[in-house]
């Protein structure tokens, strides 16, 4: 099956030298990069042309789905004139802050309690039955309380973007250190390494694809806790912008806020991927870039 998946491996003449075959196989991966942002383009522009033509047609309600010329048209008035008094980039800042904050902190920190009980076997077994509990209750409720303890401001929402990342980093930080090579601690062992070098230079490297994935991952639920927190109560922000066009039936409004979310997340998925591919550089390539 392998076979078939893989790309077809171009042939060479007997005596070609390694440049040569180098600069074919770099030729081979821009085109391939080529063809698929054109795909990429493609579905787009078919998809946001099919929506526009059905919303013209009146087969489907704008009051419901709205249209890429409204939603454009409002993403620019935002941009040109502010929304709700306020210039949307402060909005957008407002919303970025809570959640690389609540990141930050909730990646940290849970790559340090991951670590600490999936090499403490005994607190692990007393506080497992905690951890269980507190990751069942679903952390989106938490949002009215935070509030109330926290008020209306920035530490609110940090605290709902730091629980919704947290569980996530801690979960699969611990579980790969459970799953750490075993011959890998037995001959560092032997070698005479101590307890922080063998977590250092052995456990912690070993977990570093689980805590990478959680990575990819934990940003988009940040931003998930500080926009839940302002859906609940705040005075910037853009689940703000999302309730206020809410509340006056603007669907325009309402995509052209989720289209600023995902500009932001893929943004912020762009960035975690170069800071992963320069911190693990060890790695081997992924199997599809090693045809």
């Amino acid at each position: 099956m392998s076979e078939t998946l893989a790309p077809p491996i171009p042939e060479f003449r007997p005596g070609t030298s390694d440049a040569e075959i180098e600069a074919a196989a770099a030729r081979a991966e821009r085109k391939r990069r080529l063809t698929v942002r054109f795909w990429q383009v493609l579905l787009l522009v078919v998809l946001l042309g099919g929506w526009e033509l059905l919303a013209r047609a009146k087969i489907i309600d704008v009051f419901f789905f709205s249209s890429p010329s409204a939603i454009a048209a409002r993403l620019y008035q935002w941009i040109t004139q502010g929304a709700d008094g306020t210039p949307l980039w402060f909005h957008v800042w407002v919303t970025i802050e809570e959640a690389l904050l609540g990141f930050f902190s909730g990646f940290i920190l849970g790559i340090l309690a991951g670590v600490a009980l999936g090499r403490n076997r005994m607190a692990s077994d007393v506080l497992t039955i905690y951890i269980k509990v507190f990751n069942s209750v679903p952390r989106v409720v938490l949002a009215p309380i935070f509030i109330l303890l926290f008020g209306l401001g920035l530490t609110s929402k940090v605290a709902l973007s730091f629980v919704m990342v947290f569980f996530i980093v801690f979960s699969n930080a611990f579980q790969g250190v459970r799953e750490a090579d075993r011959a890998l601690i037995a001959n560092a062992r032997i070698l005479g390494a101590s307890k922080w070098q063998l977590t250092r230079s052995v456990i912690v490297p070993s977990a570093m694809s689980w805590i990478f994935a959680s990575l990819h991952v934990s940003f988009g639920f940040a931003i998930v806790g500080a926009i839940v927190g302002e859906f609940v109560g705040a005075r910037h922000g853009i689940g703000v912008l999302i309730q206020i066009a809410g509340g006056a039936f603007d669907t325009a409004g309402m995509y052209a806020a989720i289209v600023i979310i995902m500009v932001v997340a893929l943004a912020a998925e762009y960035a975690v991927t170069i800071f992963e591919n320069r911190l693990a550089k060890w790695r081997p390539a992924p199997l599809a870039e090693t045809h």
